[in-house]
């Protein structure tokens, strides 16, 4: 069985990548970075959201590219900050919309958010320093095939969303966003990390800051249960990371 899942997410490649291409943030739609066309125009468009090399994943949990994105063995490390901040008040949801994803590459949607200093995010790179706090994680159904990837596996969806905590401090925010695919995770390297990350300005809130937080890469090794995975067996799954931030 493994043999066969293996051949058929081999022959699902070339369509099987993916990444965030727009979102609604505070009433207003954001086109985010796209790598087909951004690094080519000029001048370059302005986004909130950082620059990906590409559709392609991140296996190596231990990567700077696991952070926002990357490929480290192309010579691209890491992710470059994006020039502007999308507003939004503190408790709002925010809706995010992948490019097409295939059914084959079921898999959790994770999402954290890091404090960036009071001058914004266009100059902020996290490096590894616990800073990150996760807001929202969806997984596995019980023992079913149903998966958080699920929504965005159809055409015209409704996109993945998340809340930002009411009771975070207002300020300047990164928000890293990402499915991990376990098509091929029942050994590591395996599972398949799609992560990107994009800039907010948050207005309103509270005054909590959340504790626990998390470095990533750090957060997560190879041998957790969440990333070595058989996800073709009936059997619990337990997402990878901290636990949710709640007020």
């Amino acid at each position: 069985m493994r043999y066969l899942a293996s051949i058929l997410s081999t022959a699902a490649v070339a369509a099987a990548h993916g990444y965030v291409e727009s979102a609604i943030i505070g009433g207003e739609t954001y086109e985010f970075y796209n790598p087909n066309t951004d690094p080519y125009m000029s001048p370059k468009p302005e986004r909130i959201s950082r620059s990906i090399p590409g559709n392609g994943p991140v296996e190596d949990v231990t990567s700077i590219d696991i952070q926002c994105n990357g490929w480290s063995a192309g010579g691209v490390e890491g992710s470059e900050p994006a020039p502007l901040h999308a507003k939004v008040a503190a408790g709002s949801e925010v809706t995010l919309f992948w490019t097409l994803w295939p059914a084959s590459h079921m898999g959790p949607v994770i999402t954290y958010m890091a404090k960036c200093p009071d001058t914004g995010c266009q100059d902020y790179q996290p490096g590894d320093d616990a800073v990150w706090f996760k807001i929202q994680e969806d997984g596995r159904e019980g023992t079913s095939q149903n998966w958080a990837s699920d929504v965005i596996v159809q055409a015209n969806n409704d996109g993945v969303k998340y809340t930002i905590p009411e009771c975070i401090e207002p300020g300047y925010y990164l928000v890293r966003h990402e499915v991990v695919a376990l098509h091929a995770a029942w050994q590591y390297p395996g599972a398949q990390f799609y992560p990107g990350c994009h800039q907010l300005e948050v207005t309103g809130g509270g005054s909590a800051s959340p504790s626990d937080l998390v470095s990533i890469p750090g957060a997560y090794a190879g041998t957790d249960p969440g990333i070595t995975y058989d996800a073709y067996q009936a059997s619990e799954y337990v997402i990878p990371g901290p636990d949710v931030f709640t007020c």
